[in-house]
């Protein structure tokens, strides 16, 4: 993931900055409790294509 996207791209739902995640390919938002994957190079920072994060991923990071 290029260091500078990934500086200036926000949740889309809480506006907080996000983290990725090198083992599942998703950008990752704590705040909001969402991964977004990252298909064919590019994030999708769709809600409805972004998936609920399990409760030890909202604790723990896994990057």
């Amino acid at each position: 993931m290029d260091k500078k996207l990934l500086s200036i791209l926000v949740c889309p739902v809480s506006k907080a900055p996000l983290e990725y995640n090198s083992k599942t390919n998703e950008l990752v938002c704590r705040a909001s409790g969402l991964a977004y994957p990252i298909q064919d190079g590019i994030p999708v920072m769709l809600e409805g294509e972004a998936r609920a994060l399990s409760a030890d991923e909202k604790l723990n990071s896994n990057n």
